[in-house]
Protein backbone atom coordinates (compact mmCIF):
# COMPACT_ATOMS: atom_id res chain seq x y z
CA UNK A 1 0.00 0.00 0.00
CA UNK A 2 1.90 3.18 -1.10
CA UNK A 3 1.65 6.15 1.90
CA UNK A 4 -1.46 8.05 0.13
CA UNK A 5 -3.49 5.02 0.22
CA UNK A 6 -2.28 4.62 4.30
CA UNK A 7 -2.90 7.98 5.00
CA UNK A 8 -6.60 8.48 3.06
CA UNK A 9 -7.50 5.15 5.24
CA UNK A 10 -6.70 6.75 8.77
CA UNK A 11 -8.28 10.04 7.53
CA UNK A 12 -11.57 7.68 6.47
CA UNK A 13 -11.49 6.37 10.13
CA UNK A 14 -10.99 9.32 11.94
CA UNK A 15 -14.41 11.01 9.42
CA UNK A 16 -16.41 7.96 10.02
CA UNK A 17 -15.97 7.12 13.80
CA UNK A 18 -16.43 11.17 14.02
CA UNK A 19 -19.62 11.53 11.84
CA UNK A 20 -21.19 8.65 13.61
CA UNK A 21 -20.26 9.94 16.90
CA UNK A 22 -18.47 6.47 17.76
CA UNK A 23 -16.15 8.14 20.26
CA UNK A 24 -14.49 4.80 21.24
CA UNK A 25 -13.62 3.70 17.51
CA UNK A 26 -12.77 7.34 17.46
CA UNK A 27 -10.04 7.77 20.23
CA UNK A 28 -8.37 4.37 18.80
CA UNK A 29 -8.11 5.62 15.78
CA UNK A 30 -6.75 9.12 16.98
CA UNK A 31 -3.84 6.77 19.39
CA UNK A 32 -2.94 5.09 16.35
CA UNK A 33 -1.94 8.32 14.60
CA UNK A 34 1.48 8.78 15.73
CA UNK A 35 2.82 5.38 15.17
CA UNK A 36 1.21 5.23 12.22
CA UNK A 37 2.22 7.69 10.89
CA UNK A 38 6.13 8.07 12.19
CA UNK A 39 6.41 4.29 10.29
CA UNK A 40 5.43 6.21 7.20
CA UNK A 41 7.47 8.61 7.88
CA UNK A 42 10.11 6.51 8.08
CA UNK A 43 10.14 5.77 4.27
CA UNK A 44 11.52 8.96 3.13
CA UNK A 45 10.56 12.35 2.41
CA UNK A 46 6.90 12.55 1.50
CA UNK A 47 5.94 13.68 -2.35
CA UNK A 48 3.12 15.98 -3.25
CA UNK A 49 0.03 13.49 -3.28
CA UNK A 50 0.94 12.29 0.22
CA UNK A 51 1.50 15.75 1.68
CA UNK A 52 -1.96 16.10 0.21
CA UNK A 53 -3.26 13.19 2.14
CA UNK A 54 -1.70 14.55 5.09
CA UNK A 55 -3.46 17.87 4.74
CA UNK A 56 -6.65 16.07 4.30
CA UNK A 57 -5.67 13.87 7.48
CA UNK A 58 -5.15 16.91 9.40
CA UNK A 59 -8.31 18.75 8.35
CA UNK A 60 -10.32 15.56 9.23
CA UNK A 61 -8.50 15.68 12.88
CA UNK A 62 -9.33 19.31 13.14
CA UNK A 63 -13.08 18.32 12.46
CA UNK A 64 -13.02 15.29 14.52
CA UNK A 65 -11.96 17.50 17.60
CA UNK A 66 -14.61 19.81 16.82
CA UNK A 67 -17.32 17.26 16.62
CA UNK A 68 -15.68 15.79 19.80
CA UNK A 69 -15.81 19.78 21.93
CA UNK A 70 -19.01 19.98 20.73
CA UNK A 71 -20.59 16.81 22.35
CA UNK A 72 -18.86 17.57 25.45
CA UNK A 73 -20.46 21.08 25.64
CA UNK A 74 -23.94 19.18 25.21
CA UNK A 75 -22.74 16.36 27.76
CA UNK A 76 -21.83 19.80 29.98
CA UNK A 77 -24.75 21.34 29.21
CA UNK A 78 -26.88 18.66 30.82
CA UNK A 79 -24.42 17.93 33.81
CA UNK A 80 -25.08 21.40 34.75
CA UNK A 81 -28.68 21.42 34.10
CA UNK A 82 -29.23 18.59 36.27
CA UNK A 83 -27.15 19.69 38.78
CA UNK A 84 -29.49 22.88 39.09
CA UNK A 85 -32.36 20.91 39.23
CA UNK A 86 -31.00 18.58 41.38
CA UNK A 87 -33.28 19.00 44.39
CA UNK A 88 -36.37 19.03 41.73
CA UNK A 89 -35.07 15.52 41.00
CA UNK A 90 -34.76 14.24 44.45
CA UNK A 91 -38.31 15.21 45.12
CA UNK A 92 -39.93 13.70 42.04
CA UNK A 93 -37.54 10.38 43.28
CA UNK A 94 -38.95 10.38 46.36
CA UNK A 95 -43.16 11.32 45.59
CA UNK A 96 -42.96 8.23 43.14
CA UNK A 97 -41.25 5.99 45.74
CA UNK A 98 -43.79 3.59 46.55
CA UNK A 99 -44.95 3.66 50.31
CA UNK A 100 -43.74 0.60 52.16
CA UNK A 101 -44.71 1.48 55.64
CA UNK A 102 -48.62 2.33 54.44
CA UNK A 103 -48.63 -1.18 53.24
CA UNK A 104 -47.25 -2.90 55.79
Amino acid sequence: MDRSSAVDGLTSVLADAAGRADWDRLGSAVRELAPTLQALAAAGPWNGAERAALLRLHNTHATAARAVAAAAAGLQARIDDMLANKEGWIAYALADEPHSELTE
